[in-house]
């Protein structure tokens, strides 16, 4: 499944104009949203400059660099089929503007929501799992069980995250999910300046700004709470930046760029990023003992870059 986070917020929090900001989707922003409307979907860009250094040493003419999928539910989402329980993490915008604007109080009442949801929707899978239940099947019946348990919990008004059991792998929990809670308002991200200055050339929108773009801080923080390393791999025709796990393989990486390469897999070239280029190519890099050969089982590092040898 792609990387993929969710957007959620109060009426009026500001998470679609966040969502364009991030996305240049041009997703309407109305006050208030219907839940029978569909979710914006966009594609959210890793900032990452080491990238486009190494594509101009390589004379790389396409430049590609990691991305995450965003999704922007109606509402606060909690039931959008297919929306925020396959997200990976959630952004929790809150209001820091207007008269009154309190973003604690807010992001703890659209953390109660969340549970809410999750209440829900445990209660409809109990309803579903105790009739197939009656089949006599003991797993159906331990699971029963564990949801009945769960459900209690959850009506207490705590998250699954405090949940200390396992929980069934069918439920795509949302209070599992890290939530990284932004801020718009003049304490936080100005999320309508943003979008404006989203919409010109990254040269005249840096000239509005007195540093970097809050936006690529709160890429950078998905990033992190998703455990997330960058890899890269670098060539005439392209330079792309790739997002992995940290702890997995070169296998995983392979994997990740495409099935064919995972599937042919021989072995992987290995150097660090400012290695190559304070060498200026691979071969200077080979010659000084920087480069490495590794296998399957070798765990990437963020910042590394790999051509992966494959035979199919």
């Amino acid at each position: 499944m792609p990387l993929q986070v969710g957007i959620v917020g109060l009426p009026n929090s500001g998470k679609t104009t966040l969502f364009n900001a991030l996305t240049h989707a041009g997703a309407e922003v109305t006050a208030y949203a219907s839940v029978t409307e569909k979710a914006n979907v966009g594609v959210a860009v890793i900032p990452d400059d080491r990238l486009d250094r190494l594509a101009e040493q390589a004379g790389s003419p396409k430049v590609t660099p990691a991305a995450i999928r965003v999704v922007d539910v109606p509402g606060t989402g909690v039931d959008v089929p297919g929306g925020l329980r396959q997200a990976h993490a959630l952004l929790a915008v809150v209001a820091g503007f207007g008269e009154g604007a309190d973003p604690a109080r807010d992001l703890e009442a659209l953390q109660l929501e969340l549970v809410v949801g999750d209440r829900d929707h445990v209660e409809r899978r109990l309803v579903r799992v105790r009739k197939t239940a009656k089949s006599g099947d003991p797993g159906l019946r331990k699971e029963v069980e564990a949801l009945e348990g769960i459900l209690a919990h959850l009506e207490s008004g705590r998250p699954l995250s405090e949940w200390a059991g396992t929980l069934p792998a069918e439920l795509e929990p949302l209070t599992t999910k890290p939530l990284i809670p932004v801020e718009n308002g003049l304490q936080g991200i100005d999320c309508a300046l943003e979008m404006e200055l989203a919409e010109l050339p990254p040269e005249e929108a840096a000239e509005f700004r007195s540093g970097p773009s809050a936006l690529d801080e709160v890429v950078h923080r998905l990033k992190d709470a998703l455990g997330l390393i960058t890899f890269f791999t670098v060539g005439d025709r392209e330079a792309r930046a790739w997002t992995l796990e940290h702890g997995r393989t070169a296998l995983d990486a392979a994997e990740e760029i495409h099935s064919d390469i995972a599937r042919g897999f021989i072995r992987c070239e290995v150097i660090r990023w400012d290695d190559l280029l304070a060498c200026g190519s691979h071969a200077e890099a080979r010659r000084r003992g920087l480069e490495r050969l590794e296998g399957k089982a070798y765990v990437v590092e963020d910042g590394d870059v790999l051509n992966v040898r494959f035979n199919v």
